[in-house]
């Protein structure tokens, strides 16, 4: 399965409910937690792993820039950015690989038709059994 980005999954939740992400978050608001909220909660997480994987890559840029001497303190600096890039590309690889497989379990119901189908008459009751006899003595 490929690697989906935050966008991509933004995209699929939208086709999915048929409304903008945004409009999407604002319903789940009002509602019980649901898969709505799930998915949302999970593109969040997506989200923010993604922001934390730019953030820390350019933390690091600037640590080992060119014009720049690395001495035994900016060692340690340069070791906890590179673990902190690790586990937020750790935890957006967790999330993406899960809330995609949750989207491929799901397809977009589809839409009402214009016209209730009409009911179906009820089943028929069971026939009554026949009361015994009674023997008197």
């Amino acid at each position: 399965m490929p690697r989906l980005t935050s966008t991509d999954i933004a995209g699929r939740i939208e086709d999915l409910y048929g409304a903008p992400l945004a409009d999407l978050a604002a319903h789940a608001r009002d509602q019980p937690p649901g898969m709505l909220s799930a998915l949302l909660g999970m593109y969040d997480g997506l989200a923010l792993a993604e922001r934390g994987i730019d953030v820390h890559r350019g933390h690091l840029a600037r640590l080992v820039h060119p014009e720049r001497q690395i001495g035994p303190h900016e060692v340690s600096h340069l070791l906890d950015g590179t673990r902190r890039l690790a586990e937020a590309v750790a935890v957006r690889d967790v999330q993406a690989t899960a809330v995609a497989a949750v989207l491929q379990s799901l397809a977009r119901a589809p839409a009402p038709a214009s016209v209730p189908p009409a009911p179906s008459p009820p089943a028929p009751a069971p026939p009554h059994a026949a009361p015994s006899p009674v023997h008197s003595r």
